[in-house]
This record gives structure tokens, C-alpha cells and sequence, in this order.
């Protein structure tokens, strides 16, 4: 069974399939793994293969290096400051890529290309884009703007090989992301936990895709799926998202 033929997925514009409204969701960026029974949508790194049987969106980091990746960028893509290479606090061996000119957007684009089609014929459904907000952390050196400008040229290349586009977090952008970028569903982390779920959902309606994690819940789990924003769509796991066979590991659904 495909994941384009599982029941309850619309087509967005472009002719792309739009995740499930409503599936069970299993994120599993720390390593694959069957996923448990009932779930529908199974978020995976683009180095690993789709999960069979259900709707997979392949994770690319398209706004900062990822982990253990930075030799596939130019140190003149990086962005930098007068201390040097500017890096995320919150993930000290991601470096924030310079989305600042139309010039170096454009080789961004050269490198993520391959990525994003690389998902496609993997047999991926739709990726998702993580860091569109890294302008928050750059000290002004980067805009909304410029990192819209990527967000559209990547969206456009993900439709045109067949991908729905993911919106990853950046609740206070999720508008002007989907009306001027053409992103089509929401990946989201702790948008129960920060009270934002509602700010996603007004923009992509039942295409919201949630992840809790263990170490920042403010109230129990059970609690957050009944709360009147919450997705239906909605998954807690450990922060490391280990696999099961890893101490540690936590898989729970609404």
C-alpha cells in the first residue's frame, strides 16, 4: 500500500497529497523504526528510508547545518560574525546558514536541491523544512524576508517534485509562510506546551502535525490532548527521539 492511497488524505495546490487529517503521528528523526499499530504519518531524517504503509515527510534542515554535515557547505554560506561562525544556542553544532543575499540563497538552493528531490524518489510524500525562524538568532544580520525568499524557491522545488511542503514550528510566521511561500501543512514541536497549536490550526486548518516532548510538559499529557486547540494530530515523545530498542525512549498517542 502506498501512503498516497491511505483514506483521508486531500490534495493541496499543485496536485501534492496533503498528510492525513487527523492520522496518528510518529516522529522518528533519532533512527527509524516499524512504526507501532494505527499510525498513519511517520516523520523520518532524508537519509533514511520512507515508513512503509504509511504518509512520511522527510526532515531537511534547510536553514542551519545540520549535525555532522557541515562539510557540505561553503564557509562563505555560513553566517558570521565578529567572533566568527554564528551558531544556534539551543543546538550548538548547527550553524546558521547566510540567507542574506539573493546570491547565496541561490547556492543554498544548488545544495538543497538534490536533498529535496533525493526525498522524492526515496518514495517520500512530503518534506519538511526545519529552522525557517533562524533569523530570530542571528542578531539581525538576517530578515524574515530573506529567509521567506529561500522558504518560496524550496517549497517551489518540493511541489515540483511531487512534495508537499511542511511549515517547521515558527508560529508567529505561519501565515505570511503559507500565503507567500505556499507552504501546505504545519510540522509543529510543543505547540500544546506554548499555547500556539490555534495559531497553526487558523492557518492550516486539520493539516497541523504535533510533537510533545517528555522533559517540558506543563500539565500531564493526557490533559494536553484534551485541550480544546489541540491537533488532532498529536504524538509526546523523548527529546532525543530514541528508537525502542534505546533506554529512555517514549512513544505515547491522544
Amino acid at each position: 500500500m502506498t501512503a498516497a492511497a491511505l483514506s483521508g488524505c486531500a490534495t493541496g495546490p499543485g496536485g501534492v497529497t496533503l498528510p492525513p487529517a487527523g492520522a496518528v503521528p510518529d516522529y522518528q528523526l533519532g533512527g527509524a523504526y516499524p512504526p507501532a499499530d494505527g499510525v498513519g504519518i511517520v516523520g523520518r531524517d532524508r537519509s533514511a528510508e520512507p515508513a512503509e504503509g504509511a504518509y512520511s515527510v522527510c526532515y531537511v534542515n534547510g536553514f542551519q547545518t545540520q549535525p555532522g554535515e557541515r562539510e557540505a557547505w561553503d564557509d562563505d554560506l555560513l553566517l558570521t560574525d565578529g567572533d566568527g561562525v554564528v551558531f544556534d544556542p539551543d543546538w550548538p553544532d548547527e550553524a546558521l546558514l547566510d540567507t542574506s543575499t539573493a546570491a547565496g540563497r541561490d547556492r543554498i538552493v544548488a545544495v538543497l536541491e538534490p536533498w529535496i528531490v533525493g526525498c522524492a524518489e526515496a518514495g517520500f510524500d512530503a518534506v519538511e523544512f526545519d529552522n525557517l525562524d533562524s533569523y530570530t538568532r542571528s542578531e539581525g544580520a538576517l530578515s524574515l524576508d530573506d529567509n521567506l525568499a529561500l522558504a518560496t524557491a524550496l517549497v517551489t522545488i518540493a511541489h515540483g517534485a511531487g512534495l508537499a511542503a511542511g511549515q517547521k514550528n515558527a508560529a508567529e510566521d505561519a501565515a505570511v509562510l503559507r500565503e507567500r511561500a505556499g507552504f501546505d501543512f504545519a510540522v509543529t514541536e510543543e505547540c500544546a506546551a506554548y499555547g500556539e497549536c490555534a495559531a497553526y490550526a487558523d492557518v492550516y486548518g486539520e493539516h497541523v502535525i504535533d510533537i510533545e516532548y517528555t522533559d517540558q510538559l506543563p500539565r500531564p499529557f493526557e490533559e494536553l490532548c484534551g485541550s480544546e486547540d489541540a491537533p488532532a494530530s498529536m504524538v509526546l515523545r523523548d527529546r532525543d527521539l530514541l528508537t525502542p530498542a534505546d533506554p529512555g525512549y517514549v512513544f505515547e498517542t491522544c
